[in-house]
């Protein structure tokens, strides 16, 4: 019988026309199936035993399966939330939306809005990191909202992390208090770039999620126009947006009169989280 070793370095064979990081991949993988944590993987190479989940997991990543829909979970922000298809996956690009939100609330006793919570990654993140602020989250889509209330539960949030079903500002409560800070990770890929989009993404993720319009920008223009009703005077705007867009969506922020424009890059040193703010009376 082969060795876990033996075992791991075929699966990387395997996984390398599919992944850019096929070793990584294959020790989650071959860890996920083992039930133990990547870090105990190591001491558990010369073993042997039989672990025929692992062939099953490595043939659905083989079909471009993203690694978290096969784990059922990852990790946002320090935070491990469940995980399913088509709910989109949390990017490490995301957290940059985060560090924005608290920047800017810091620890007091502020409001928060996500826009779009999906798997609810955001708003847990905000909740945690700043443990004296209320989290309003919304989502049109009822599965994400049945995850993200799982999340939620999961981190024993319920108190202070509440979840509507709506679109956008529609989901919102009749009489709502505005906000200090309102974000949401939008949908912003131009449609026509979907056929270019990795097997991953587009057989798995919901378009829904991902798609909005020729420029990608229609969910963002709706966002910029109904947000100044909702948010409190010199309250923040966050946005994530797309390479190459931030152009364009710096010249529909100040086009809204918010002030204090400007953005967050992320690691790759591309402007990814667009910041505005509602200007005082």
């Amino acid at each position: 019988m082969l060795s876990l070793a033996e075992r791991l370095a075929a699966a990387v064979a395997l996984l390398a026309p599919v992944s850019d990081s096929p070793r990584l991949d294959a020790e989650l993988l071959l860890a996920h199936a083992l039930r133990i944590s990547p870090k105990q993987l190591s001491a558990r190479l010369k073993t042997s035993p039989e672990v025929p989940e692992f062939d099953a997991f490595v043939e659905r990543r083989i079909a471009y399966e993203p690694i978290p829909y096969i784990l059922g979970e990852w990790e946002f922000f320090s935070l491990e939330l469940e995980i399913e298809e088509p709910i989109l996956v949390p990017r490490a690009e995301t957290e940059h939306l985060v560090e924005a939100v608290l920047e800017h609330i810091g620890q007091s006793p502020a409001r928060v809005l996500e826009l779009g919570t999906g798997s609810g990654c955001v708003s847990l993140a905000v909740a945690v990191n700043a443990p004296q602020c209320q989290v309003i989250a919304t989502d049109i889509n009822e599965a994400a909202l049945a995850l993200a209330a799982r999340n939620i539960k999961r981190h024993a949030l319920e108190s202070r992390v509440a979840l509507f079903h709506g679109d956008l500002f529609a989901a919102l409560p009749d009489g709502s208090e505005p906000f200090d800070a309102i974000c949401s990770n939008p949908p912003y890929v131009e449609e026509s770039a979907w056929p270019d989009l990795s097997p991953s993404i587009r057989m798995y993720e919901d378009p829904r999620a991902l798609l909005a319009g020729q420029d990608g920008l229609d969910v963002v223009r709706r966002i910029l126009k109904e947000a100044p009703a909702h948010i409190r005077p010199d309250g923040l705007l966050a946005l994530e947006i797309g390479m190459g867009q931030y152009d364009a969506v710096h010249a529909l922020l100040c086009e809204h009169g918010y002030v204090g424009v400007g953005y967050r890059n992320d690691l790759a040193g591309i402007p990814r989280i667009a910041v505005g703010h509602v200007p005082k009376p």
